[in-house]
């Protein structure tokens, strides 16, 4: 019998030895793997590795935009065992002070949430603190910031980045997908509490490629702070700068005002702040729109410079509507007189001579009612109504920059045309994509090379005695171009202009071989100082002058302009005829431009400019010397063109230019 019992409990033991055997072998060998992956899946966290952003350069290389190393606490509110408790704790390590974050964390828990963000961007000891804590539902984040070390500078250029590091404006939303990367994985061991235990990279996160901009800080810097200064001064709502180099079409500096940080998170108040004005907000150019009107005309018409353009000596009408001068009438000019002096009825004048599909192509050629390119959302291609929709009207407002609309650096462009002899040039902004350089998009000509220099010359005499731009535009030791604009803001509520402006300057510098194009435009400026060239004409100067002096390019004028122009600058005006502006602003063209009680150029010297055309340069030059005139010559080989032209009698102050060629 007992012999029996023990058979017995010798078999059961054997059984149960077999199935433990058969079940460890089934466990350890057979589905080994299957069930390590099972455990190991139930212990693992599977976390995304975010990818640094890449960095945005200007183009010397300092940093504009870079993702810092940072970590953040974060919480799953329904698993905190006691809320008011863990939110006490918290407040403490974190440093938070009284922030109401257990009440945060009640309104999260009865919702359902299983996120909640306690607190960014936390330091390395607070990062310990945090760890050291015994309470389940916490969790330590790491990932990148992103870091604007210059603070608003380029803001408007730059944008910013939301929540997840993905560009919400400028060039980091344009340019997102480059920026922005490929994360990684990182498989997190946790315990049962599920806690981090250890860690490995799964795969390696692919940082963003670097950008390198075209624009240069330092002239950033000038330009911003140039365009809050004159905003400040002509009290002007907002403005913008634009500054570019005439031969590639890059960016140099593009500034807007007002201004934002992109460091900090948008809100709703400075929404207005983040609008870029040079890019996005277009405005009627007004004067600086003759520019182009003088250009079609010297391409279509048999006009030159010197042709005599009758400017009238009281409002004229045209077209059922009142033409009037801004404060003095000029009577018979010569072409050239009208751009200096900035006449609306000579220019109205030039247009009509133009015609209105010749008008219109060559607005359309200068780029105007269409997008530039510029990798910057938001962009306006401002406004060119379509040819069928002109009135016999539309030739003369067109003329003097009304019935369209500009952005700034559409008007930069435009002058990029005038200054590279006559080639319409992309604007670049981005320099290089990592290692590679973006090719410089190949220009379009538009314009003769002659029409181009003869321009250059004409706008000139904007700047200097007798010009809407003097003495405000003159720059020491360089020779400049531009023309002033003061357009009138139309109320589109009233259907009418009102006494506020958009005053603005278009110039180049220096004048033989333009190294920078730079266009100030302040929004919403009044009264006599609020005319673009007494507005922005300063901006001009000084952002120039710190251009030039950056990229070391040489003087080609004395230091000192001289006592002629001093005396000619201090002489009366020559005041013609005064409109008489009693019945207020005329909705189509009266108060269009600035300053053109300016008056004539100064006083005739009585020398009359000599014949230089087939003469060598020294010739020229000698020539010049021996009878006191200044020549400003343009190429090499022999004198083909000259401004003045032979025999004409020369004014205080006025150079002669000659262009050789071989």
């Amino acid at each position: 019998m007992v012999e029996r019992r023990l058979l017995v409990i010798a078999g059961v033991l054997a059984v149960w030895s077999g199935a433990v055997v058969a079940k460890l072998s089934s466990l350890q060998l057979l589905h080994h793997h299957e069930y390590a992956q099972k455990a190991r899946a139930k212990q693992e966290v599977v976390r995304p590795v975010p990818a640094p952003r890449g960095t945005i350069y200007d183009r010397t290389g300092q940093a504009l935009a870079m993702s810092l190393p940072s970590a953040s606490v974060t919480v799953n509110p329904g698993k905190l065992p006691n809320i008011a408790v863990a939110a006490d704790l918290l407040e403490r390590v974190l440093h938070m002070g009284n922030s109401g974050l257990a009440d945060k964390l009640k309104q999260a828990a009865e919702k359902g949430r299983g996120y909640f963000v306690v607190k960014h961007s936390i330091s390395p000891e607070e990062a310990a603190s945090v760890r050291a804590l015994p309470i389940d539902g916490i969790e330590i984040e790491n990932h990148s910031q992103r870091k604007y070390p210059k603070g608003i500078l380029a803001s408007h250029v730059l944008g910013g980045v939301d929540f997840s590091e993905h560009g919400n404006a400028g060039v980091e939303k344009s340019m997102d997908e480059l920026l922005h990367g490929e994360p990684g994985q990182e498989l997190l061991l946790t315990d049962v509490k599920r806690r981090g235990i250890e860690s490995h990279q799964a795969t390696e996160p692919k940082p963003g490629t670097p950008i390198t901009l075209t624009i240069d800080e330092r002239l950033q810097f000038v330009a911003e702070r140039e365009l809050a200064a004159a905003v400040a001064d002509r009290h002007a709502s907002t403005g913008s700068v634009v500054v570019m180099d005439p031969a590639t079409g890059d960016v140099l500096a593009l500034a807007s005002y007002p201004t934002f940080d992109p460091n900090d998170a948008p809100t709703s108040k400075d929404e207005a702040a983040r609008a870029n004005h040079a890019t996005g907000v277009p405005f009627e150019p007004g004067s600086c729109f003759k520019v182009i009107t003088l250009t079609a005309a010297l391409e279509t018409t048999a006009l030159k410079p010197e042709s005599l353009i009758d400017c009238g000596v009281g409002p004229v009408t045209l077209f059922g509507h009142s033409l009037h001068e801004a404060h003095t009438y000029f009577g018979l000019i010569s072409m050239a007189q009208v751009l200096i002096h900035s006449s609306n009825i000579g220019a109205a004048r030039v247009g009509l001579r133009v015609g209105q599909d010749n008008m219109y192509q060559y607005v359309r050629r200068f780029g105007f009612g269409q997008f530039t390119g510029i990798p910057l959302p938001g962009e306006s291609r401002g406004k060119v109504r379509k040819l069928t929709r002109w009135t016999p009207a539309s030739v003369p407002s067109v003329s003097i920059g009304q019935e369209v609309s500009v952005t700034t650096l559409q008007l930069a462009q435009a002058m990029c045309v005038i200054a590279n002899g006559g080639l319409l040039v992309k604007p670049r902004l981005i320099l290089r994509e990592g290692n590679q350089t973006i090719p410089v998009a190949q220009p379009v000509r538009i314009i003769k090379p002659e029409t181009a220099f003869t321009m250059r010359k004409i706008m000139e005499g904007v700047v200097m005695p007798g010009g809407t731009g003097y003495p405000e535009a003159r720059l020491a030791g360089y020779s400049a171009a531009g023309k002033t604009g003061s357009a009138q803001i139309y109320d589109t509520v009233e259907k009418r202009y009102t006494h506020f402006y958009n005053g603005s300057f278009a110039g180049m510098a220096p004048l033989t071989n333009p190294r920078v194009v730079v266009v100030a435009s302040l929004n919403g400026t009044h009264g006599d100082n609020g005319y673009g060239g007494r507005a922005a004409a300063p901006i001009f100067h000084a952002v120039t002058m710190e251009a030039l002096r950056l990229f070391e390019v040489p003087h080609d004028l004395p230091d000192d302009p001289g006592s002629t122009a001093i005396a000619a600058a201090a002489a009366p005006v020559n005041d013609l005829s005064v409109a008489d502006n009693s019945a207020g602003p005329n909705i189509l063209l009266d108060g269009d431009d600035d300053d053109s009680a300016a008056g004539p150029p100064g006083p005739a010297t009585g020398a009359r400019v000599p014949n230089f055309r087939g003469m060598t340069m020294r010739d020229v030059l000698a020539a010049a010397q021996s009878k006191g005139l200044t020549v400003l010559p343009d190429g090499s080989g022999i004198a083909r063109m000259q401004d003045p032209p032979a025999g004409a009698i020369l004014h205080q102050g006025e150079r002669i230019r000659v262009r050789f060629s071989r």
